[in-house]
């Protein structure tokens, strides 16, 4: 089993409570918009960190990170993403991910939307942690945790971290 930690839409902005709520996840995924290198620095210092850049990250983040990750974990097929667009309306770039790789999970930004939904016909889960910065319009931050054990997902918990605007 593997406890997860998934934020996005950082902007360069980490709130300090996420090392508490991440302190018993073996792992930190971020869906893009890091913000700049420090971010990812203190995240994978931290925790083992997977990240993916997005479309407002400069050209030292995106050296540093892939556009899109595709990876297994706990007999899970995961592709992570910052823009993926919304059930059943993809992205042209990620429908032929979905449809070349066949995830279970797809987890992305940009929205700052929270939301986890099935896509029964992809046979996935979707995933977007909202955001975890304050730039944007959402009205609250907020960031996931879920555990993967042996093919199935299992505790997912969303996060308030507080109100954009306000530390």
């Amino acid at each position: 089993m593997k406890r997860i930690g998934i934020l996005s839409d950082t902007h360069g902005f980490l709130d300090d409570s996420i090392f508490s709520h991440f302190n018993d996840c073996d792992e930190i995924w971020h869906a893009g918009d890091i913000g700049n290198t420090d971010i990812s620095h203190r995240l994978s210092e931290f925790k083992p960190y997977k990240a993916v850049f997005g479309n407002i990250d400069d050209k030292s983040v995106r050296l540093k990170h892939p556009e899109w990750h595709l990876f297994e974990e706990e007999n899970i097929r995961i592709v992570i993403i910052h823009i993926a667009g919304s059930i059943p309306r993809y992205t042209k770039e990620v429908q032929k991910l979905i449809e070349e790789h066949k995830p279970q999970i797809l987890i992305c930004g940009h929205s700052h939307i929270l939301k986890v939904a099935p896509d029964k016909k992809n046979n996935l889960l979707y995933i977007n942690p909202g955001a975890a910065g304050h730039h944007g319009f959402h009205k609250f931050r907020t960031i996931l945790k879920m555990d993967l054990d042996a093919g199935q997902i299992k505790n997912m918990q969303a996060i308030e971290l507080g109100k954009r605007g306000i530390n």
